[in-house]
């Protein structure tokens, strides 16, 4: 890979692969730091990186990162400093888009994911398959399943509307 091609993977990528890490993981400088990360990754790597596979290269190494951070967070966080009012359920929300960040919260990280790269960035289960190291049946249960959990969570629109 050329500089000149390395750029325009910067240009053509970087705002999706944040969007995605902050979508997971609801922190901007986190995100920037994935996707600084991951873009460093891929300097690293651009003489065994192909140009056609790039894309899939780079949300699968920010997906990998952002997996590391929030193990790494887990392992350090202390169960006594949990501030219990951030799982306190409010009744009244600002919108429809609150009622769905709150279902998010509720599914798994790997589900999360994964309906968050079908669903939000559009890709085909190969795909998402390809990026998070699963197989495609993997996914597509994952993906069920995290609708089944939204379904429940968010219930009949009529009650959110």
């Amino acid at each position: 890979m050329t500089v000149k091609e390395y750029n325009q993977c910067v240009d053509q990528f970087s705002d999706n692969i944040y969007r995605f890490v902050l979508k997971n993981i609801k922190d901007e400088d986190k995100a920037k730091d994935i996707v600084q990360d991951t873009y460093e990754k891929l300097w690293v790597r651009a003489d065994t990186v192909s140009f056609e596979k790039v894309k899939s290269y780079l949300f699968s190494t920010a997906y990998h990162t952002m997996i590391d951070l929030i193990r790494k967070e887990q392992r350090l966080t202390d169960l006594e400093e949990i501030n219990q009012n951030e799982y306190v359920h409010e009744d009244q929300y600002k919108g429809l888009n609150d009622v769905l960040e709150d279902a998010l919260k509720q599914l798994p990280d790997i589900q999360r994911s994964v309906i968050l790269l079908r669903d939000y960035e559009g890709y085909a289960y190969k795909e998402i398959a390809e990026i998070t190291e699963l197989n495609e049946s993997q996914v597509k249960v994952y993906i069920y399943r995290a609708r089944v959990t939204l379904k429940k969570y968010i219930g009949s629109l009529e009650k959110v509307l």
